[in-house]
């Protein structure tokens, strides 16, 4: 290790902040010296429990700030909702995160630190994970806080001793013994809460989530299980003839119908002739060969599908065709078809709002280049005085709490981030009509 590293760590070494864990951080990329197994199982144990230790040192920071802006706000008449969802968010930028995984850290964090001593006393020991706590504090989230501390000292044995499954189901036991009737009303409102959730998954997949009281997913499951044992066959294993089945009983048609489609599809005018991926607004890119085949095949099915062209090179948006009846407040579905999720640094919520980057009452004009899609919860946020907005649709900036971040639209294709060609008349005739030309033009394979 040279001398100036050397001389990092000692000054670090005088306190504990920001600038010794770099330095630690820093001597992390040193060769390794152990020689034998069982000196590197060692290190790797001692990296695992000081992992999982810095974790209880983030959360006693988490409840440090929000102390600290809580202070700062009160004298303002700032509520405490707001104050919580800005420094959840602060948090989150900090630790790269999503906005929401911010609050629901800054929730962990207090419940932790404040409430659950044993569990913080082995997170800070390094022998739970961030995870095992996470778990632990939402099996007793709807508890008092006098009962919530006899769970904690109801696990305390197990604490380190075994796994997350069973960590978790005596955590689970613990609470309902505290106050049964409580558990009796979480599991009512946890029925209210079902739903269905979409998330994208590799090879031009997704995965179909659904959240459903347990009688209800167990009889799902054993409805499909059920039809599949009558018809798989060694061609057609029961993990698809199941996935067909649900696909069929839920929309109504069967395999042999086809796609279907019923999506917005961002096209970039070369993903008709050539292997530039189209973008599916909420999944991602798909290739252009599958693009194509959306369009070309079973086109009686794909009524619905609207297709959006972008300029080849710039990603420009610059067209757009529906075989369905368009609706109101264009402007706003064009910004959140650029966007496709939140703005925010690190969110990936849907877009529920569209609103003006530099606010409407400072002069920012409601405009493409002034609008950005945003989460709700981003949204209601970015309106706190010390959480600072600016930029354009090509990139905003957002400083807060010392931290500065920026954010762009999701590329390929990109949005519209070279003004010349959509300001000038003239280019964007020139544009309109190459898009023309190459729409009607018949697409042909990739070669």
């Amino acid at each position: 290790m040279d001398d100036t590293r050397t001389d990092t760590i000692e000054r670090a070494g005088c306190a504990f902040n920001a600038s010794s864990v770099r330095a630690f951080h820093d001597r992390l990329d040193e060769p390794v010296a152990a020689d034998t197994l069982e000196d590197l199982l060692a290190e790797a144990r001692a990296l695992e429990e000081a992992k999982n230790a810095i974790t209880a040192r983030q959360a006693r920071l988490t409840v440090q700030a929000h102390h600290q802006q809580r202070r700062r706000d009160l004298p303002r008449g700032i509520n405490r909702a707001t104050t919580a969802r800005k420094v959840g968010s602060d948090i989150a930028l900090a630790r790269r995160s999503a906005p929401h995984l911010g609050s629901r850290l800054l929730g962990l964090a207090h419940a932790v630190v404040e409430e659950m001593p044993c569990t913080f006393a082995a997170l800070t020991a390094g022998v739970i994970t961030e995870r095992d706590a996470t778990d632990l504090v939402a099996a007793t989230s709807y508890l008092t806080r006098d009962d919530r501390g006899r769970v904690d000292a109801a696990i305390a044995g197990d604490l380190g001793a075994v796994s997350h499954r069973r960590l978790i189901a005596a955590a689970h036991a613990a609470a309902y013994r505290a106050d049964p009737a409580a558990a009796t009303a979480r599991r009512a409102k946890a029925e209210s809460e079902r739903r269905v959730s979409l998330r994208p998954a590799p090879d031009c997949m997704t995965w179909l989530t659904a959240l459903l009281p347990v009688k209800d997913g167990v009889a799902c499951y054993a409805a499909l299980k059920t039809a599949a044992d009558a018809t798989a066959t060694p061609e057609h294993p029961r993990g698809q003839v199941m996935a067909d089945t649900l696909v069929e009983r839920v929309t109504g048609r069967t395999t042999s119908d086809g796609t279907g489609v019923n999506i917005n599809l961002i096209l970039p005018l070369d993903s008709l002739t050539g292997d530039t991926p189209a973008e599916v607004p909420g999944y991602g890119p798909i290739p252009a060969d599958l693009a194509r085949e959306w369009i070309t095949d079973h086109p009686e099915k794909t009524a619905a599908m609207r297709r959006l062209f972008a300029y080849p090179g710039t990603g420009d948006l610059i067209g757009m065709e529906s075989a369905s009846r368009c609706h109101t407040g264009l402007l706003a579905d064009f910004i959140r078809l650029r966007d496709r999720t939140c703005r925010t640094p690190y969110c990936d919520a849907p877009i529920a709002h569209t609103d003006h980057i530099v606010p409407h009452a400072n002069g920012g004009a409601t405009s493409e280049r002034n609008g950005q899609g945003l989460c709700e919860r981003c949204n209601y946020v970015k309106e706190h005085p010390d959480h600072l907005v600016g930029g354009d649709a090509g990139e905003t900036y957002t400083l807060t709490g010392g931290l500065t971040a920026s954010s762009r639209p999701p590329a390929p294709p990109a949005p519209p981030g070279h003004p010349p060609p959509t300001r000038s008349p003239i280019s964007r005739t020139l544009m309109n009509i190459e898009f023309s030309q190459l729409a009607n033009e018949p697409p042909i394979a990739a070669s």
